[in-house]
């Protein structure tokens, strides 16, 4: 069975690396198809994949599978034993739920601190509305915690797609040094350094690749 997952810049697209962190969750196999953000025509690339014109795309024995959301599940489904989910229906849910408010919410944080793993920029981007994101998250980070204190380092205990989905935001956390409460920061340590996270960075910080519109310049 063919499997692969078109992603974009390591560097600078954070729904490429949700989609690969689940990927790499279920355990595939899986060839990168590798479209550069930073090139004129990369809707026009995308959209050989799949018609929305947007990473990352699942394409799985010749399924095509977009939204990093719908992958997620997708991959649930077809890959039970990988606990992409809690195994409890209560924590499912909420991670579940959490998910699905990483993927309609913080707008104002996404816009204004994109994720850019080889910068550092403290202090950059911050406002009133990106304020209010972080405390939203960090909120959110601390509650899972303590329902799972003792059970493992991540919001759930094991790594989960709700892990996947919050990475980005630690990465962003870093390079833009926000401060943390001792708990979120526990969490996004833990996330920066789990295996998969540390590949995928190493090679993001090989990329030669900019991004024009997802750098921000400090004063």
């Amino acid at each position: 069975m063919t499997t692969r997952l078109v992603i974009g810049n390591k560097n600078y697209s954070s729904w490429s690396l949700r989609g690969w962190l689940a990927a790499k969750q279920a355990g595939l196999d899986f060839e990168e198809v590798f479209v550069n953000l930073g090139e004129t025509n990369f809707k026009e690339q995308l959209r050989r994949h799949s018609r929305a014109g947007k990473v990352p795309v699942l394409i799985h024995d010749e399924l095509e599978v977009w939204d990093t959301l719908a992958i997620i599940e997708y991959l649930a489904e077809t890959c039970p034993d990988a606990g992409l989910w809690p195994s409890d229906p209560a924590a499912r849910a909420r991670a579940r739920s959490v998910s699905a408010e990483m993927h309609s919410s913080f707008t104002a944080l996404r816009s204004a601190m994109p994720m850019n793993i080889r910068r550092s920029l403290p202090g950059e981007g911050r406002n009133a509305e990106v304020q209010m994101d972080i405390l939203r998250i960090t909120e959110i980070w601390r509650d899972c915690r303590s329902a799972a204190e003792g059970s493992g380092d991540f919001l759930f205990g094991a790594w989960s797609a709700a892990d996947a989905m919050y990475a980005p935001v630690a990465s962003r956390f870093k390079t833009y040094a926000v401060e943390l409460d001792e708990t979120s920061g526990g969490y996004a340590e833990a996330v920066l350094g789990s295996a998969w996270f540390k590949e995928w960075e190493a090679e993001a910080l090989k990329e030669p690749w900019i991004v024009p519109e997802d750098e921000i310049d400090m004063d």
